[in-house]
């Protein structure tokens, strides 16, 4: 089964899904969206209004945002992949309960698996903090590492959420200027010359370690 057929499934495994309540509340599922071999793979919080009512990720005001800063580094949506850590809108825009995020990221965990991204852009804290659940984003957006997450290597890149950046100017400000690291930090990837650049960090490690940039 190709990529496109696996992600297809594990789609079709998020509409039926019940483990947790949202699924009561919300108009249809918002399973994510985009290129099966994308290089880049961003994931957000959760599905909002815009997003529960067209079942596809990231359609409103941060949405718009988020093309905007795609466009800034030459990237089009069709050219990466974009979920959320829950499938499904949280009632009135809420915070996703811990329940709600330990029923749902198994679903995100086999989308990483298949796609296989080179980089995974974070929006957002409860995006980040699923890959470093004490990190703070304030003190590490824009840090690109690499994290042993489920034993696969990964190079993690947080961000603020858009919807944050479009209330804050100086937040804005921090973002579009953190997004154009995407393309600095592939092409060191893809020039394999990012290994000597970047820390590995384990999960455990002690929160207050800090980590060099890639760029």
């Amino acid at each position: 089964m190709d990529k496109k057929n696996k992600l297809g499934r594990v789609a079709q495994e998020v509409a039926e899904c019940q483990k947790c309540p949202l699924y009561k509340k919300a108009t249809q599922a918002v399973p994510g969206a985009g290129n099966p071999d994308a290089e880049v793979m961003f994931i957000g919080e959760g599905p909002g209004y815009h997003e529960d009512q067209q079942g596809l990720p990231f359609v409103g005001a941060a949405g718009k945002l988020l093309d905007k800063a795609l466009d800034s580094i030459k990237l089009k949506r069709e050219e990466v992949f974009i979920g959320n850590i829950v499938k499904h809108r949280p009632p009135g825009n809420r915070d996703p309960l811990p329940a709600e995020i330990k029923a749902c990221t198994p679903f995100l965990a086999r989308q990483i698996e298949i796609i296989n991204p080179k980089i995974i852009a974070t929006l957002g804290r409860f995006a980040m903090n699923y890959f470093l659940p004490s990190a703070k984003i304030s003190q590490v957006h824009g840090q690109a590492r690499y994290i042993t997450w489920q034993e696969k290597r990964l190079v993690l890149l947080p961000l603020y959420h858009p919807a944050a950046a479009l209330r804050r100017g100086q937040v804005m400000e921090d973002f579009l200027k953190d997004f154009k690291k995407i393309t600095m930090v592939l092409d060191k990837i893809k020039n394999k010359d990012v290994e000597e650049e970047l820390e590995e960090v384990k999960e455990e490690k002690n929160k207050k370690e800090q980590l060099r940039l890639i760029c």
